[in-house]
């Protein structure tokens, strides 16, 4: 992913997957196209699933996530994956 929307959601009572689904719910009211792919801090992949391992990705309405050191906690760089067009 080249170009994406960066958002910012730290609310604890919601599950990482309900974040993703604000910040794509967005997505698409600004670019008018779905999102394909999301990445977050790894230490959120970490503290949402007990089963995840290094380098997995997960998926959540068809949203591909991964983990990037480069993105900040409680921060998703969410857009559409080059390799998908």
């Amino acid at each position: 992913m080249n170009i994406g929307m960066l958002w910012f959601d730290n609310d604890p009572k919601i599950a990482l997957s309900g974040k993703i689904d604000r910040a794509a719910t967005y997505y698409r009211s600004k670019y008018g196209s779905n999102p394909t792919l999301c990445f977050v801090h790894p230490s959120m992949l970490a503290a949402n699933s007990t089963d995840h391992r290094p380098g997995d990705s997960l998926k959540t309405n068809g949203i591909e996530i991964r983990a990037s050191r480069s993105v900040l906690p409680n921060h998703f760089w969410i857009g559409i994956n080059g390799s998908a067009s």
